[in-house]
């Protein structure tokens, strides 16, 4: 069970950092890159799923991964500092299905706003024709928030969690 405080720092982690490491299938073997993220609360959503969001170049691998088998990983991992231990670091290993979302979707509109509220810098990029945005919608995930504090979290916790 998500504590009220581990609660918190699982939702500082989320909107603290803005980079994750995604695992994808790529050509049958396991592929891990980094992307930027932000998160989209689901109140704006067609069906009201808490969902990280993506931007992605089908000039990517990772890209053409996800598409062919929407069933991704991300971590999400606090910064370290020299005199962190490195094992109680908090993290989040997330897994979940990635879902296209196309400028003819109702939920555009949000995602695209929370995007880029979250990562300005990347307007441009919305304007290139390779670029879709993405909603990884979780499934589970193991959350550690120190040193022996690791739980694992179904989709309702992490829902809780993404649209506080």
């Amino acid at each position: 069970m998500l504590e009220a405080a581990e609660a918190l720092l699982l939702r500082r982690l989320l909107t603290d950092q803005e980079l994750a490491s995604l695992a994808t299938l790529h050509r049958g073997e396991p592929a891990v890159s980094m992307v930027p993220y932000a998160l989209l609360d689901g109140r704006h959503d067609a069906d009201g799923t808490p969902a990280l969001l993506l931007h992605v170049s089908r000039l990517a691998p990772h890209t053409a991964d996800l598409l062919a088998t929407p069933t991704v990983g991300l971590l999400v991992m606090a910064p370290r500092t020299p005199q962190d231990n490195p094992l109680a670091l908090p993290r989040l290993s997330l897994q979940g299905r990635a879902l296209p979302c196309r400028p003819e979707d109702p939920a555009y509109p949000a995602a695209r706003a929370a995007y880029l509220a979250r990562l300005p810098e990347a307007e441009p990029m919305f304007g290139f024709g390779d670029f879709t945005l993405v909603r990884v919608v979780p499934t589970s995930a193991r959350f550690v928030a120190g040193f022996g504090r690791a739980m694992a979290l179904g989709p309702a916790q992490l829902a809780q969690v993404l649209a506080a």
